[in-house]
């Protein structure tokens, strides 16, 4: 690593550690931007480096909270009592349960998840293209309808976490450092994985994946493997936002497949699909433009959406960083000779 990459990587991590205390205004919104970066991270790790669009990581979100609530309830109350509706929020947690329920429920979530993946994988990978994607998507609607049906876990009136037992403020700065934490480990480790031969044999899965099993690459053991790792952080995030939104519903928050489900996916086209930063720079430029639309054309916001997606797919199929790699290839290290072409 250069000296300059290593610099303008230290400057982004003092940043990132630095912000809730530059902007103490808007903790939730940078928590909320650090979740749209790992959703982001993590649905190019299958859409972008594999090919392999998915609309059904969502599921993995919200499977997430819920795993997270169970674990965290459980440690403390019977489930089913907790649940019911004239049990719910009547308990309180000590320091020591609330803190138990939020590392075990993160790491519960983040590996139950990666279970998930793997048997949802097996069947849904023999699809493709459009099909692979309705696929999963069909999953994320069944299992919103099935938990909003399910009593021991709320049904459709949802759950409520526990209150943090501390101050408030505080809380939202453990939040924010919650999601910055898991985003960064997230950006290294893909960083890392994108420059081994596990990225190198996704990448041709993406290219051509028959010529790749032709070469001896099991196809099917690297896309359940990829789409695992990424459910791992996604179901991780999940388990944090059920943290965050105290009180959370199925259809609502927890499988959102037309809000956070087509989200990640529209950060990703913004920034550019199989990049390292494309997803990043993507997040960020969406929920900036998100947190304005919504603030100041209220009632319009939906309409300003749905124009950006359709901005996006016609004039920049690339994104942000394939316009910048026609338009700026130097930047990429890429040597242009001068003269004219034959």
């Amino acid at each position: 690593m250069t000296m300059r990459r290593l610099v303008f990587y230290g400057a982004l991590l003092a940043l990132s550690l630095a912000a809730p205390f530059l902007f103490p205004a808007f903790k939730t919104q940078l928590a909320t931007l650090w979740l749209m970066i790992i959703v982001a991270l993590s649905w190019d790790m299958t859409g972008g480096q594999m090919g392999y669009n998915s609309l059904g990581n969502i599921f993995f979100y919200g499977t997430g909270m819920y795993v997270a609530a169970v674990i965290t309830i459980a440690i403390a109350h019977d489930v089913g009592e907790y649940t019911a509706a004239s049990g719910g929020g009547i308990y309180t947690w000590t320091w020591g349960q609330y803190f138990a329920g939020l590392v075990i429920g993160t790491l519960g979530a983040g590996f139950f998840c990666a279970v998930c993946a793997a048997v949802i994988g097996w069947i849904t990978f023999g699809l493709r293209g459009p099909y692979f994607a309705i696929g999963t998507l069909g999953v994320a609607i069944a299992a919103g309808e099935l938990v909003s049906n399910w009593d021991w876990v709320g049904g459709g009136q949802g759950i409520t976490m526990p209150n943090y037992p501390g101050d408030f403020e505080r809380f939202k700065l453990l939040i924010y450092y919650l999601f910055a934490a898991l985003g960064i480990t997230l950006f290294v480790f893909v960083s890392w994985l994108y420059s081994t031969r596990f990225g190198a044999a996704i990448n041709a899965i993406r290219d051509d994946e028959e010529k790749a099993e032709a070469m001896g690459i099991h196809t099917l053991r690297y896309k359940m493997v990829t789409w695992a790792m990424a459910a791992v952080f996604v179901g991780a995030a999940g388990a944090v936002s059920a943290f965050q939104l105290i009180h959370f519903e199925p259809l609502e928050t927890a499988y959102q497949t037309i809000n956070l489900g087509i989200f990640m996916v529209v950060c990703v086209l913004l920034g550019g699909k199989g990049t390292l930063w494309g997803p990043v720079i993507g997040a960020v430029m969406f929920h900036a433009f998100k947190e304005v639309t919504w603030s100041y054309f209220l009632g319009w916001q939906w309409i300003a959406l749905g124009a950006l997606i359709v901005v996006v797919v016609v004039y920049f199929q690339d994104g942000l960083m394939g316009y910048l790699r026609q338009r700026r290839p130097d930047w990429f290290g890429m040597r242009v000779d001068a003269g004219e072409t034959p």
